[in-house]
C-alpha cells in the first residue's frame, strides 16, 4: 500500500507519516517546499511536490497511490480549499481506494466533493488541537503571560499525535468507510486550567490577560490571516459547538488506549516554552 499524505509537514501530518511508517507502509509526503522536507520528515518517506490550491500539480504525486490523507484547508492562509472537486476527480482517476478527510472545523467543499465522486471516505473531526498552545511560547518565555480572548471557553483538546494515529488506522484497516469520527482528548478545560497545567509543568506562574474580540481580530489581521479565517476562528471560540466540550470515546475505541492528556502534551513540549 502506498499512502499520500497531504499537509505532511504540519502538526497532524507529521504524525500521520510517523504512524504509517511504523506500520510498514510506503508513505509519500506532499509538500510545496521539498527542499525543506528533510528537516521535518523522517527517513524512508518519499517526498512529492504539489499544491492543493493548484490541483493539477497533484497528478504525479497520486500515481500508484492507494490511500490518501487529505486536509481541507489551504496551508498558506488557512482558508477552506475550493479545489475539492478537481482533487477528488484526480484521486478517483488514480485509483485511490481510501481517503481520510481532516476537516478544518466545519463541513466544507472538500468533504462534499470526495463524497460526490464516490471515493471511500472517512471524515476526521478533531476539536481544538493541543498544539494551538504553541502560539503562546513567545509571550510565556519573555513575560510569563498569555493574551487571548474568551477565557471561559471550554474545549476537549486533542493531542495531534492521536489524530495522526487515528488517521493511519482508518487508512489501513477495514471498517471505517463512511464514518465521521468526532475526536477529542480525555478532559474538558478552560483557559485558566490550561495555563495552570502549563505552569505546573514549567515550574512558574503564567498570567492570563483576556483580550476583547476586537483586539483578537486586529491581532490576527496584523499576522496576515484572511478575513474568512479570522471569522472562523473567532466565531468558534466565541460560541463553540457542543461537540467541542464533550469528551468522546472514539480515540480509545479505535486505538485501544486512552487519548493523551494535555499534561502529557505539555511535558513533551516544555522546552518550547522555556
Amino acid at each position: 500500500m502506498t499512502v499520500l499524505v497531504t499537509g505532511a509537514k504540519g502538526n497532524v501530518g507529521r504524525h500521520v507519516v510517523k504512524e504509517l511508517l511504523s506500520g510498514g507502509h510506503r508513505v509519500r509526503a506532499l509538500t510545496r517546499d521539498p527542499a525543506g522536507a528533510g528537516a521535518v520528515l523522517p527517513d524512508g518517506v518519499e517526498v512529492a511536490t504539489g499544491d492543493l490550491a493548484v490541483p493539477d500539480s497533484l497528478a504525479p504525486a497520486l500515481e500508484g497511490v492507494t490511500a490518501l490523507h487529505l486536509i481541507t484547508f489551504d496551508g498558506g492562509d488557512g482558508a477552506p480549499l475550493r479545489t475539492g472537486p478537481r482533487i477528488a476527480r484526480l484521486a478517483a482517476k488514480a485509483g485511490v481506494r481510501r481517503v481520510t478527510v481532516l476537516w478544518g472545523g466545519e463541513p466544507g467543499p472538500v468533504e462534499e466533493a470526495v463524497a460526490a465522486e464516490g471515493l471511500p471516505w472517512t471524515v476526521l473531526q478533531p476539536q481544538e488541537f493541543m498544539s494551538n498552545a504553541l502560539a503562546w511560547t513567545g509571550s510565556i518565555r519573555t513575560e510569563g503571560v498569555v493574551r487571548e480572548p474568551f477565557g471561559a471557553t471550554r474545549s476537549a483538546m486533542i493531542h495531534e499525535a492521536d489524530i495522526g494515529a487515528v488517521a493511519a488506522r482508518t487508512l489501513t484497516e477495514d471498517g471505517h468507510v463512511g464514518e465521521k469520527y468526532m475526536l477529542t482528548g480525555p478532559e474538558v478545560m478552560d483557559m485558566p486550567q490550561k495555563l495552570a497545567v502549563l505552569g505546573e509543568v514549567l515550574g512558574r506562574d503564567i498570567r492570563f490577560v483576556e483580550l476583547t474580540e476586537q483586539q483578537a481580530r486586529e491581532r490576527m489581521r496584523r499576522e496576515g490571516a484572511s478575513q474568512e479565517a479570522i471569522d472562523h476562528v473567532i466565531g468558534w471560540y466565541a460560541a463553540p459547538p457542543g461537540e467541542a466540550y464533550t469528551v468522546t470515546p472514539t480515540v480509545e475505541r479505535i486505538l485501544g488506549r486512552p487519548p493523551r492528556t494535555f499534561a502529557q502534551w505539555a511535558r513533551e513540549n516544555a522546552e518550547a516554552f522555556r
